[in-house]
């Protein structure tokens, strides 16, 4: 599949864009901090009247304090398992998609598959983020650990074969329990704070990411966009975004942002 220039996607359909649903690594971020200007187009974003939820792999205990620093209405953690957001008096809020028992029983049977990843390929190490985990485990592939192709499909082998999912992101590779994934996620999230069904307005909302574990995101949005990244996962990726940005991570979501909201005078 060709890869469709950001500058091909229409003005009627960007001007009908309403909410904006995004990964965080990667395509908000560079080596784990959020650039400036893709800070700035969340910003301009909010003042536009667009929401804007974050959707991504990385733990609650990490994504805390983006939730409360962050110009967005709420960030999405564990792939869909865990929602954060700030509070009207500035406290930091959380939801749960599982409850605590099922929680617990989860957590246990997480660390168990965790170790016989650690045991079986000596070579692998758990995510540095994995302390503030909850609902997931995490294997490094590219943050601070080198995982080759084969290794991660080693990894995902063991983590399905212990009845986990598992998805690989850009830096990681998940495993949880449950049904939930980002898609998930998304419909929960935008029921629950805007009292809308996602899958009734699906062409009004963009979906931003950059790896494989953006895959089915990619698939369900008539508008979708893969900043110019993704190249790296292109040939893995089971949907393909429908566009692609020029510049890469927040640059790349910049050019997101701009595209919408020039259809507003923005």
């Amino acid at each position: 599949m060709d890869r469709t220039p950001l500058n091909h996607w229409p003005a009627s359909a960007r001007a009908r864009i309403r909410g904006v649903l995004t990964d965080i690594d990667d395509t908000l971020t560079t080596e784990g901090a959020i650039t400036p200007e893709a800070l700035d187009a969340l910003q301009r974003l909010r003042e536009a009247g667009l929401p804007v939820f974050a959707i991504t792999g990385r733990p609650a205990g990490w994504s805390e304090a983006f939730a409360l620093d962050w110009p967005v209405g709420a960030i999405v953690a564990e792939n869909g398992a865990v929602a954060l957001w700030r509070g009207a008096g500035g406290q930091l809020c959380r939801a749960y998609l599982q409850d605590a028992d099922t929680r617990a029983a989860h957590f246990q049977r997480l660390q168990a598959v965790a170790q016989r990843v650690l045991s079986e390929l000596p070579q692998t190490r758990l995510a540095e983020d994995s302390p503030g985990r909850e609902t997931d485990i995490a294997i490094d592939h590219s943050e601070f650990a080198h995982l080759s192709e084969d290794e991660i499909a080693q990894v995902v082998r063991i983590m399905k074969a212990e009845g986990l999912n598992a998805t690989v992101s850009s830096i990681h590779i998940n495993g949880w329990i449950g049904d939930h994934d980002k898609l998930a996620g998304a419909r929960w999230i935008v029921r629950e704070h805007l009292g809308r069904a996602l899958d009734d307005e699906l062409d009004q909302w963009v979906y931003v990411g950059d790896s494989t574990n953006d895959a089915r995101m990619f698939g369900h949005f008539p508008n979708s966009v893969g900043v110019a990244n993704v190249a790296r996962f292109w040939d893995a990726l089971s949907h393909h975004p429908r566009y692609v940005t020029q510049g890469e991570r927040g640059a790349g979501f910049n050019e997101v942002a701009t595209a919408v909201l020039e259809t507003r005078g923005a």
